[in-house]
């Protein structure tokens, strides 16, 4: 769904740029070659991981599947995803848009390995996308793509879910 008339754009309606509590997901896509899916975002152009807020009705695990389809035409079935962690401190999951906007986003993140479609990014949310080996990733990051980049190698290391 692209942002305007989401729920979270019903709710800048009636409460502008305030900071708004957002659940959400994220989504580390992982091809056969141990390469992870990238996207350059339209509004700020730092490289990010697909991701996005809920809306009314859905799950974790469906959001995630969601923006995935939204963002990078793949599409994921949401019982194929592993959960790997949580990101929800507010000192590194508040973000401030280029518009002014807040969020401070509670988001469960998932690793996916299967998935069918062609990569094609989101026309209004995603410059461009690509699958960028674990030695070469894209930059600049933005920074809450750091911190989970850095709990996704922990839970990669250790099996263990992360939690921030």
């Amino acid at each position: 769904m692209a942002f305007e008339g989401s729920y979270t754009w019903q709710l800048r309606q009636l409460v502008g740029d305030r900071l708004l509590l957002m659940p959400g997901a994220q989504v580390v896509v992982v091809d056969e070659q141990e390469r992870v899916l990238f996207q350059q975002r339209t509004d700020s152009g730092l490289w990010d991981l697909p991701a996005g807020a809920a809306e009314p009705g859905m799950s974790f695990r469906e959001t995630a599947a969601q923006e995935l389809l939204e963002e990078s035409g793949l599409r994921v079935d949401p019982d194929d995803l592993t959960q790997f962690g949580s990101l929800s401190e507010a000192a590194l999951h508040t973000i401030t848009y280029p518009n002014g906007d807040r969020l401070q986003c509670f988001a469960m993140l998932f690793e996916a390995r299967q998935w069918t479609g062609e990569l094609i990014p989101g026309d209004d949310e995603v410059i461009q996308a690509g699958f960028f080996g674990p030695d070469d990733l894209p930059a600049p990051l933005q920074p809450q793509t750091e911190v989970v980049w850095d709990m996704y190698a922990a839970y990669r290391a250790t099996g263990l879910f992360q939690g921030r």
